[in-house]
């Protein structure tokens, strides 16, 4: 990991892997939504509305992948000093946050027709909008104060600590009476759903995956470069 804390030779990497990531994003992406849209199909109870889970799902695991991301990556910036942690998780927290939003607004689409309402006030939903506040908190930190270093040491606090929300978020339909269904696909006892809907949504969060770690690289070279920048000009000051 430490190998890698050299900007220049991330950005090397990072030039090298983005069209192969992009390929690969748009390649699951294709698979997804032709199996989602076209083979998938409706559901005996939920009809067409089943389809909204191929965009749903893939946006809550990410939503949770990203935040947990930025937890160890400020893990490893408070530990071990990594240069380029704080500036990773920065720029994963604006990603995360639109798939947090994402994740919410489709539930609700989905809640209205099987639900008949918009939202409810239950521990999944609850705790997922708590996720988007967390977000949002962690983006402001770095948004408001001028101080990089405060702002860094700040906004890993954050980071950790709503990590501990991850697992309130995965097992909230076990631990408390919801109306979220339950998980059917991460199961010890294997996944309940069928297999022409399980494998366009593995697709599909196979395609989100690879579109976040487009983004994030793309992200984090404009973040490293405005670092640069950052330094140029207080360098520029001093001398003056």
């Amino acid at each position: 990991m430490q190998k890698f804390a050299n900007p220049a030779l991330f950005l090397k990497l990072a030039n090298t892997l983005l069209p192969w990531v992009w390929l690969i994003t748009l390649l699951f992406f294709g698979f997804g939504l032709y199996g989602a849209l076209v083979t998938s199909p409706a559901d005996y109870q939920q009809g067409e509305t089943v389809r909204i889970m191929y965009v749903h799902v893939p946006a809550a695991w990410m939503a949770m992948f990203t935040y947990g991301f930025m937890a160890f990556l400020s893990i490893m910036a408070l530990i071990f000093r990594h240069p380029l942690a704080d500036a990773a998780a920065k720029t994963a927290a604006p990603l995360g946050a639109v798939f947090c939003f994402l994740a919410l607004a489709t539930g609700s689409l989905w809640g209205k027709p099987m639900w008949g309402t918009w939202w409810v006030w239950d521990a999944r939903l609850t705790s997922m909008f708590v996720l988007m506040l967390l977000y949002l908190g962690y983006i402001a930190i770095w948004q408001s104060l001028e101080d990089p270093h405060r702002a860094a040491s700040l906004a890993r606090i954050v980071a950790i600590v709503g990590a501990l929300n991850l697992p309130i978020i995965k097992f909230s339909v076990e631990w408390w009476n919801t109306l979220h269904q339950p998980a059917s696909v991460f199961k010890m006892s294997g996944p309940t759903i069928d297999s022409t809907m399980l494998w366009p949504l593995f697709f599909m969060a196979l395609g989100y995956t690879f579109l976040f770690v487009a983004l994030h690289l793309h992200a984090l070279r404009a973040e490293i470069a405005s670092r640069k920048l950052r330094q140029v000009r207080l360098a520029a000051i001093r001398t003056t």
